[in-house]
This record gives C-alpha cells, sequence and structure tokens, in this order.
C-alpha cells in the first residue's frame, strides 16, 4: 500500500512541495532583506534574525530617491492606462460581439497578431516620434508621465479577446428586449451587458494594472529624470548603483510596491474566477 500510494499520490505532494519552496523562498528573502538593518547581500538570511524599518525610512529621507514621487507617477500611469484599455476594450469587444460587418474576423486576428509581438520592439520608432512631439507640445514629449502613458495607450485593445469571450455568453435576447423598448447600443453596452459583465471587467483591469506597474523597458528608456520615474525604474536604479549593500532599501521598495497589488487582488479575489472562466465554455 505504500509503494502504491507513493507511485500514485506521494510524488504529486513531493511535486507541490517544491513548488511552494520555489515560489516562497525567494519572497522569504525579500522579505528578510527589506527588514535587515545591514541591508547586505552578505548580511541577509531567508529567516530574519534581526528586524528594523531602517531600510523603510531610507526610501523616504534620501532626496536623490524620491519614492513617494515615484509611487504617485505609477499610480497615475495606472489608472490611466488601465481606465482607457479596458473602456476602448469594452468597445471594440462589444461590436466583435453582437455586430456582423465585413473584416470582422479579419480584425480579431489582426488584433490577436498584433499582440503577439511585444510593444518594445517599436521603441525607437517611439522614441523618435516622442522626440519629435515633445518640441511642439512639451507635456507629451520625453521625460513627462503623461507622454509614457500615452505610449502606453497605444495597447488599448490589448483585453479585446477576454471580454469578447464573455460577452457571447450574454444572451442577445436582452438585446433584443432592450431594443423593443426603445434602447440604442449605447444604453444597452452601458445599461445592461457592463453591469452583467462587471467580473470581467475586474479581471481584465487587474490584468492591465499589473502588468502596467511592472512596466520597466520602455520606461527606462522615456523616463530618466528622477522626478518622473516610475517604482519599476526607480527601483532598479537604486540597486543597479550597489548591487550589495542597496539590496535592504531595494526589497523595502519592492515590498511596498507589491503590497497594494496583492491587496487589490485579495479584494476583488471573488471576480476573478468567474471573470476568467465564463468566457471558456459556450452553452
Amino acid at each position: 500500500m505504500s509503494a502504491r500510494w507513493w507511485r500514485e499520490v506521494g510524488w504529486r505532494h513531493i511535486g507541490g512541495l517544491v513548488a511552494v519552496a520555489f515560489a516562497v523562498v525567494p519572497v522569504l528573502y525579500i522579505v528578510s532583506a527589506a527588514f535587515n538593518p545591514l541591508g547586505t547581500v552578505v548580511s541577509t538570511d531567508i529567516v530574519p534574525t534581526r528586524l528594523s524599518l531602517v531600510n523603510f525610512r531610507s526610501l523616504f529621507d534620501d532626496p536623490a530617491r524620491p519614492f513617494a514621487r515615484w509611487a504617485l507617477n505609477t499610480a497615475v500611469v495606472c489608472v490611466a492606462v488601465t481606465g482607457v484599455q479596458v473602456f476602448c476594450s469594452a468597445l471594440a469587444a462589444y461590436a466583435f460581439s453582437r455586430f456582423r460587418f465585413r473584416g470582422r474576423r479579419g480584425g480579431q486576428l489582426s488584433l490577436l497578431l498584433i499582440q503577439m509581438f511585444p510593444q518594445f520592439l517599436a521603441a525607437i520608432a517611439l522614441f523618435t516620434i516622442f522626440t519629435e512631439l515633445g518640441q511642439v507640445v512639451p507635456a507629451l514629449g520625453l521625460n513627462t508621465v503623461t507622454g509614457y502613458s500615452v505610449v502606453l495607450m497605444g495597447g488599448a485593445l490589448a483585453q479585446v479577446w477576454l471580454i469578447k469571450g464573455y460577452f457571447d455568453t450574454v444572451p442577445r435576447e436582452l438585446d433584443e428586449a432592450a431594443t423593443i423598448d426603445g434602447a440604442g447600443h449605447a444604453t444597452i453596452l452601458f445599461r445592461i451587458i457592463l453591469p452583467l459583465a462587471r467580473p470581467i471587467l475586474v479581471v481584465t483591469g487587474l490584468l492591465a494594472f499589473v502588468g502596467t506597474i511592472g512596466e520597466f523597458l520602455l520606461a527606462s528608456v522615456f523616463l530618466t529624470d528622477a522626478n518622473t520615474k516610475t517604482l519599476a525604474v526607480g527601483l532598479f536604479g537604486i540597486i543597479q548603483s550597489d548591487r550589495s549593500n542597496n539590496l535592504g532599501v531595494f526589497a523595502a521598495g519592492a515590498l511596498m510596491t507589491a503590497l497594494p497589488v496583492v491587496l487589490l487582488f485579495q479584494f476583488l479575489q471573488r471576480y476573478i474566477l468567474g471573470g476568467l472562466t465564463a468566457g471558456s465554455v459556450k452553452s
């Protein structure tokens, strides 16, 4: 019985424990480094032996690294990009789900194909465009949070496929009933479908938010001034200047960056499962 149990079930437990350790150990190391008063690579263990908030205070005391400003810039970019991406994706998803027009299938496949290529491939072209644009409209040039936000808004249709899959599960009889009562497409979308599609809107909003808060490549190109950096670029600058002695400060910043995302996931987790699975199967 013991050999059979290990052959059929036991190896799964071992694999699960290895996967959990693989995921948890780096997190424990970052937490330990954040609360380690020395804040160096050599003095940091997985299990912290000394606890201090000196690394967190250092984030806000050093004027050369305005952590609060980076957090504000990141919040502004994330809210703006997430709002535009969810709104535009919902409009496009409604059109693809409810309308039948020439080029509909080609448009969907084109969106899918474009999403296979990372936005960073256009970094040189975007850099040139916004360099020239900044000379005409300084608020949209390089080293501006607004300009960087506009760059990320170029992926405003990134969530179309997820939202369309959910819209397809909403009965068309609701549309027909609303049309008989005199409702137009805008009324059907905003007053009937979107309230029913709240789970998928939350999921796509979370995906867009997490993707924006962790975006580094384009941010490192467009944001080089200390007061315009986002958290990803600012924290990388901290660890790049001194990889050994600045580990504690970097870990404290990474912990404070991850905490709002974790809390947001916990607050919205009731929508996540329904939003991810509702559009996967057609009845």
